[in-house]
């Protein structure tokens, strides 16, 4: 006898979760590239599988690596200003202000008072994925 015929609430639930996932992963695509796992360092991958799955560790993960990656994107930030005019100075000022504004308001999206206490994790991966993905962005436009 299948394990879900045998208990219904496991065949309830199962189908809940995985029509959150099918949902989740929809939403969860963003309209810009992802940074590539080169983006990030190799101390966040060991970081989030030491973690363990625990909720507080990887929140310190996510905190730690993105702590780098907005070091990474300030200074990419800095270098392409000494490089532009004064006109394409204001030019990325604006552009970099709206995009903070966006990167906040998406992300704190992300962190749905009823999704328990993933909601906060995909909002903090989400302003470090978003964060690493400007850093890089940055960097190209050099």
């Amino acid at each position: 006898m299948p394990l879900f015929k045998s208990c219904p609430a496991v065949k309830s639930n199962a189908l809940w979760a995985a029509a959150l996932l099918a949902i989740s992963s929809t939403l969860a695509a963003p309209a810009i590239a992802q940074p590539s796992a080169s983006q990030l360092s190799a101390s966040f991958a060991a970081c989030m599988d030491k973690s363990g799955g625990v909720t507080a560790e990887m929140h310190a993960c996510i905190s730690a690596e993105h702590a780098r990656q907005d070091q990474q994107l300030n200074r990419n930030y800095q270098a392409l200003m000494a490089e532009l005019t004064p006109a394409r100075k204001k030019q990325l000022q604006t552009a970099q202000r709206l995009w903070l504004q966006y990167r906040d308001a998406n992300c704190h999206f992300y962190a749905d008072p009823d999704g328990g206490t993933m909601a906060g994790i995909a909002a903090a991966d989400c302003v470090l994925q978003m964060t690493a993905s400007r850093a890089r962005e940055l960097a190209d436009l050099r």
